[in-house]
């Protein structure tokens, strides 16, 4: 599984910001490569919008161009979203106090967001009149670093087939959301 390191500021901010977050999330769920009015069409927006925080998405490698089509006279750019892990790395900037401060206020903004998101997207479920398929769990998990790695990587190869729609076949979508943080206070 192939990890994008973000380690600056800039970074973690393009990440961060809700609309990008929404762009990521709706490439994602179309299991497809699609292009920026595709995109736009799905969020109800303007596709300039878009295509500009596409653009900064692509920057920092989130997003990539993977073929073209010409539709009408009109170059047509098809873009996924990229499909390993990211990691954020606040260590690069241990000598710089204010920077690794900022660092974390960005990440912090960036898990409130896909908490939101997912919390939203969870009670709206919930809140329909039909059945609901739905689970919570929260437990405390004990093991090395190399085993918390280790079962990282497990749990998206283990997703990994199931973050593409499937045509004709009776699937159903789901939210799955999942925090993995060490402890470092052993008091909590």
């Amino acid at each position: 599984m192939e990890t994008k390191e973000l380690t600056t500021l800039e970074e973690v901010k393009i990440y961060s910001d809700p609309y990008r977050l929404k762009i990521l999330n709706v490439l994602g769920r179309m299991g497809r490569a699609a292009t920026v009015k595709e995109v736009a069409d799905k969020i109800g927006d303007v596709p300039a919008k878009v295509h500009y925080h596409m653009k900064k998405l692509e920057r920092i490698g989130l997003v990539k161009m993977v073929s073209t089509k010409e539709i009408n006279g009109i170059i047509a750019k098809y873009y996924e979203p990229f499909a390993g892990s990211i990691k954020i790395n606040h260590e690069k900037n241990e000598s710089e106090p204010i920077v690794k401060e900022l660092m974390r206020s960005e990440t912090h903004k960036l898990l409130a967001e896909l908490f939101d998101q997912n919390r939203d997207f969870f009670f709206k479920q919930m809140s329909l009149q039909h059945k609901t398929e739905s689970m919570l769990t929260t437990t405390s998990l004990f093991m090395t670093d190399d085993e918390a790695n280790d079962l990282y990587k497990k749990v998206d190869e283990l997703l990994k087939p199931y973050k593409k729609m499937r045509e004709n076949e009776d699937c159903h979508k789901y939210e799955f959301f999942a925090t993995n943080v060490r402890h470092y206070d052993e008091n909590l």
